[in-house]
């Protein structure tokens, strides 16, 4: 579990860590395998849940100590008091560079887990900043300003540039250097076949901005993933 977490910063009140790509943050309901929670209530005794990341999505999530906090923080989010700041690639270029995404979302009718935009849903905000255009792909800050389960993902598929390698709201197709190389790209002698750039969704939780229990203003950062540096390295090096 050590090398799938970092600790970002901790008080005797709360935690937050930056978990690797793949790692619950909470057990599911088949305890089907170990979360971050888990271990942290090894580790600490007991922790409370504050929020929540998918499994496949890496950065910063927060745990609180005691119930005082979990009650305070908690009704922070609640309220739309915490700046969440997410950074992701999607498919396509983006007409608009800058903008929002001001679309209900609810529960799909017959796919359970599964999340669409519908009037009758609940209000659901994204704003959303184009940082770097990479042929195919657009890196994009995120800032949702609601907590709705897969909220970026359904966002971004409404408007029709739906994450890289979500399964569920896009493609499971993985990033290939053949793709942006193209007519430079060779295959090792030594590989059968491409090794992908990246194979999971790419989606990382950046920030969060807080006020905390003591009154104090918190700003809190993730550093990016090695998977996602290594990816924007090749793209920066290949495509001008």
């Amino acid at each position: 579990m050590r090398n799938k977490v970092e600790i970002i910063a901790e008080t005797d009140h709360w935690i937050a860590l930056s978990k690797a790509s793949g790692l619950l943050s909470i057990p599911d309901r088949e305890q089907s395998e170990p979360s971050l929670k888990d271990w942290l209530n090894e580790k600490y005794g007991k922790v409370w849940i504050i929020h929540r990341l998918d499994k496949y999505t890496s950065g910063l999530i927060v745990f609180a100590k005691d119930e005082e906090t979990h009650k305070f923080l908690s009704n922070q989010f609640a309220e739309r008091e915490v700046e969440k700041f997410y950074l992701g690639l999607v498919h396509g270029t983006l007409v608009n560079k800058e903008g929002s995404v001001d679309a209900a979302i609810m529960e799909h009718p017959v796919k359970k887990s599964t999340y669409i935009t519908h009037i009758k849903g609940k209000a659901s905000l994204t704003d959303y900043k184009v940082l770097h255009e990479y042929g195919m792909y657009s890196w994009i800050q995120f800032q949702i300003h609601t907590g709705r389960t897969h909220q970026i993902r359904v966002h971004m598929k409404h408007i029709g540039h739906p994450i890289v390698c979500d399964d569920i709201y896009g493609t499971e197709q993985p990033v290939l250097l053949s793709s942006i190389k193209r007519k430079k790209f060779k295959l090792s002698k030594a590989d059968e076949e491409e090794r992908p750039l990246l194979n999971r969704m790419a989606l990382h939780a950046w920030k969060l901005a807080f006020t905390d229990v003591n009154g104090e203003r918190r700003e809190l950062e993730a550093p990016l993933s090695k998977d996602l540096k290594a990816m924007l390295h090749q793209f920066d090096k290949w495509i001008k």
